[in-house]
């Protein structure tokens, strides 16, 4: 039997303070080793190339991202969206900008190009600051610094529990 193929995708823009939260993490996760089958890329604001990795994933997929939800900032999310509301999307709203990446955009896009979406967790952080695009504000807030640890061991325990193996815990969220 093969192991299940799991992609890991940080996404975020550096220069909007801490919408790179993102692309933190998933260079925090990188550095370490990972079975057979468990890929961690650093997506960035490249929503094109995230598209086609969707198109091709076979297993699950595990997006980190900054997430405002109205949670004090740092607060970490673990996230099971609802994909059936993909479904009923406007055309138009599957275009996506090369300069900026919008997840929901890419998961559009994906279905609107025929692809079937592996089920999908998103672990986000709350942010304090995403800072104005012209400004180029570089850096995450204490707040989400210290809240990479936490994600890290998010994404470590869900990838234990695709893989089957026990590890830490990790709180999964219904659809919010």
């Amino acid at each position: 039997m093969n192991s299940p193929t799991i992609l890991v995708a940080g996404i975020g823009n550096i220069f909007m303070g801490d919408d790179a939260f993102g692309c933190e993490v998933a260079q925090r996760l990188a550095a370490r080793h990972w079975p057979d089958g468990v890929r961690v890329i650093d997506y960035g604001i490249r929503a094109l190339d995230l598209a086609y990795a969707l198109l091709d994933a076979s297993g699950a997929v595990i997006l980190i991202d900054a997430v405002p939800r109205g949670g004090p900032p740092g607060t970490v999310y673990v996230i099971q969206p609802d994909l059936a509301q993909l479904a009923a999307a406007d055309p138009s709203e599957m275009l996506v900008d090369a300069h900026t990446m919008n997840p929901l955009k890419v998961l559009r896009m994906v279905q609107g190009l025929g692809g079937q979406l592996p089920p999908i967790t998103l672990i986000g952080c709350e942010p304090a600051d995403l800072g104005p695009p012209d400004e180029g504000k570089m850096g995450l807030s204490e707040a989400v610094e210290a809240a990479i640890p936490q994600a890290v061991d998010c994404v470590v325990t869900l990838v234990s529990r695709i893989l089957d193996r026990p590890n830490r815990q990790c709180e999964v969220l219904g659809h919010r």
